[in-house]
């Protein structure tokens, strides 16, 4: 496919045009730039996050076209934390309305219009812009990247895609872009193109596609509809060539990483170690399912050098558990943890999340767990609950607040449960917070 999609009748311009992703991947002989926009929030934590999406999708068409990169969060960084993260730079900048009796600074994590003008002042005019999206409530950076990209691009269609921009698309439609990709597609290269980034200091690796659980608070299955694990040799060629570039830290961002583990999981680890003999640090930022973790996977973890654990536990509460799929039971995560623990691992490492603000929760029930999970050798993790379009969970959200439905800066997981759910005060939130980072504070 060449030339534009985008029909050129004005009055179909006011709206985008919707098409598949497949038909991106059709294209031949553009120039295509792939665009990760500044995030607007009160607060950002760069977990080892890149777009894999984006990615994924730059590397399919790169054989056929001239592909390159603007990543306004990485560019941004101002610094490295620990295992290659890094601290990005942040401007204040005034609030949504709707976040206006919210008492806490909001921000422009990115680079800002100045820079990116600059940046993109010796590019050529690509013929698509392909850009990403995260977080719903994240869609206000997405609105002014498109805003910006106009200025500099006015002849470029704007192809959006993405999480906000599948699970919000009639919201996501009012935003400017000319293109909506209104699905999601497991990729099909082989690797994400993170040369794009030159000499990265650490990679992402996705070993499978969804997850075969059904929690009601997860958009997993509605991203993925159809869990799927890749192909182990595939895996390993994506790790070699991120290493290649100069990666010595790789976040696994699976859903399920550890599922069938003695079939995948272990392999991959004997070979990892086989290739690289424990030269590169392993993380698991989206948590591990406890019930797989016995004392065999834990000194798996251990020997391989996964140096970031965080545990998948949300809460003890049985009512909650059973939203989760049951996927876990107390006896599982002490043992668990017992396992880890004695594998070499300390408190600190086995940090565990537990959510708060979930449609109907007892506030009781959330502290009862922050407790049990100290007690049981692990660091809680306090996550605030985030009602996700298309999930149940979000039904029973939108049920008692239907501006949600309308309004995705509500679904902001960093104030809904203490500003707009009503279950829990910013008062209760602060305390259930101090109970988690300090054991004293747990009774």
């Amino acid at each position: 496919m060449t030339g534009k999609i985008i029909s050129q009748n004005p009055e179909i311009k006011k709206r985008p045009l919707r098409i598949e992703s497949g038909e991106l991947l059709a294209i031949r002989g553009a120039r295509i730039l792939g665009v990760n926009p500044p995030v607007r929030d009160f607060a950002f934590m760069d977990l080892w996050s890149k777009p894999l999406g984006l990615l994924y999708l730059l590397q399919s068409v790169r054989e056929h076209n001239e592909v390159s990169l603007l990543d306004c969060v990485a560019l941004a960084a101002e610094g490295e934390k620990s295992f290659g993260r890094a601290k990005i730079r942040k401007t204040e900048i005034e609030k949504p309305e709707v976040y206006r009796a919210i008492p806490r600074r909001y921000n422009h994590f990115g680079l800002g219009k100045s820079e990116i003008t600059s940046l993109l002042a010796s590019v050529k005019a690509p013929d698509y812009i392909f850009l990403t999206s995260a977080m719903t409530y994240w869609y206000p950076g997405v609105r002014w990247m498109i805003e910006v990209l106009k200025e500099i691009f006015p002849q470029s269609p704007v192809a959006l895609g993405g999480t906000y921009a599948s699970l919000c698309p009639e919201h996501a439609a009012a935003l400017g872009a000319d293109l909506l990709v209104r699905d999601r597609r497991e990729p099909e290269a082989p690797y994400p193109a993170m040369d794009l980034y030159g000499s990265p200091s650490y990679g992402v690796v996705m070993t499978s596609f969804g997850c075969p659980f059904s929690c009601r608070y997860c958009a997993s299955n509605i991203l993925w509809p159809k869990y799927r694990r890749r192909e182990l040799g595939d895996v390993l060629r994506e790790i070699d060539f991120q290493a290649g570039l100069g990666a010595g830290d790789f976040a696994f961002y699976d859903d399920a990483l550890l599922l069938d583990k003695e079939n995948f999981f272990y392999p991959l680890c004997r070979e990892i170690m086989a290739r690289y003999g424990g030269g590169l640090r392993l993380h698991t930022p989206n948590g591990l399912h406890v019930r797989q973790i016995d004392e065999t996977c834990a000194r798996v973890l251990y020997e391989n050098n996964f140096k970031t654990i965080r545990l998948s536990l949300e809460s003890i509460d049985p009512k909650v558990a059973r939203d989760g799929s049951g996927k876990v039971a107390r006896g599982e995560y002490a043992a668990a943890v017992k396992n880890l623990l004695s594998a070499g691992y300390g408190s600190k490492d086995c940090e565990t999340y537990i959510l708060a603000g979930l449609p109907g929760q007892d506030l009781d029930s959330v502290k009862e767990t922050i407790r049990f999970v100290w007690e049981n050798g692990g660091t809680p993790k306090l996550a605030e609950f985030s009602p996700i379009p298309g999930t149940p969970h979000f039904e029973e959200a939108a049920a008692k607040l239907p501006e949600l439905r309308e309004e995705p800066l509500l679904q902001n997981n960093s104030v809904y449960c203490s500003y707009f759910s009503r279950d829990i005060t910013p008062e209760t939130l602060q305390e259930l917070k101090d109970m988690a980072r300090h054991k004293e504070y747990s009774g």
